[in-house]
């Protein structure tokens, strides 16, 4: 993504004249991602497996006045997402979760879920690199988990991906920043109950705890400010992480979960 060079002028505030790619931005945090880079004037290109979906998502969005393109593209295949890479400038990603125990898990599922996760964020970096150096200002902004920090019970697999995921934004950082390449992630705290899952994953939790309503309880239970997220509050962090206001922030892991990952043991939040 291009940017400026920074300070507070109304110009650090504004994606005007850039473009960024936003993957599985027709849902939760992805479309509140698109929203938010198109309502700052970028123009987005964002992609998903659902072709309906999607159609729909880009009537909203041009009804809006948003300058927004998309295609259909499953992130998981290697060709696909190299056709993808031709059209774009920056990079969000989105991800897969499988909630199970981890003597469950089989070779398939991991590496699914490894592709997915990781592969397809590391692979899409590799295509980008060039685009990112030429725009002189480029940015890369992972969507990780609070899961990659502290253990959430949402699946070894899936929280290892968002571990390595932050360690990979921390090494793009250092490596990128000759070429004005910057990198960051921001991990939001998971709210199952208004995330799409397919049924099987909704199974794989209620093996682990009774009901989603309970589990959703107990991660609010130890969250200090009482309440889920929602996908804005995401998002807003992920665009000023983009703008040229940002351009000294690189090879950050920000916590976006209302001070769930601080709290150790806090009697009576």
């Amino acid at each position: 993504m291009a940017e400026g060079n920074g300070g507070f002028s109304s110009s650090g505030w504004s994606l005007r004249g850039t473009t960024a790619l936003v993957t599985g931005g027709t849902r939760g945090i992805g479309y509140a991602v698109v929203e938010e880079l198109a309502g700052l004037g970028s123009n987005v290109h964002t992609c998903s497996r659902n072709e309906a979906e999607l159609d729909k998502c880009l009537r909203e969005w041009h009804a809006k006045g948003f300058a927004v393109t998309g295609s259909v593209c499953d992130g998981s295949d290697r060709a696909q997402r190299e056709q993808l890479m031709e059209k774009v400038s920056s990079i969000f990603n989105g991800s897969l979760i499988s909630w199970k125990p981890t003597v469950d898990f089989t070779a398939a599922e991991y590496s699914t879920i490894m592709t997915t996760n990781l592969e397809s964020a590391y692979h899409l970096c590799q295509l980008a690199h060039p685009l990112l150096k030429a725009s002189g200002a480029g940015s890369i902004v992972f969507i990780s988990s609070v899961a990659g920090v502290v253990s959430l019970g949402t699946g070894s697999i899936y929280a290892a991906t968002k571990a390595a995921m932050n360690q990979l934004t921390k090494n793009l950082a250092c490596e990128w920043a000759k070429d004005n390449i910057r990198s960051n992630s921001v991990a939001p705290c998971i709210d199952i109950l208004h995330t799409h899952m397919p049924d099987f994953l909704l199974l794989n939790i209620q093996n682990l705890v009774a009901t989603k309503q309970d589990f959703f309880e107990s991660v609010i239970s130890r969250t200090p400010l009482r309440r889920p997220g929602e996908p804005k509050e995401v998002s807003s962090l992920v665009a000023f992480l983009c703008l040229p206001v940002a351009s000294y922030i690189t090879g950050q892991v920000i916590c976006v979960d209302g001070g769930m990952t601080v709290n150790g043991f806090y009697p009576n939040i």
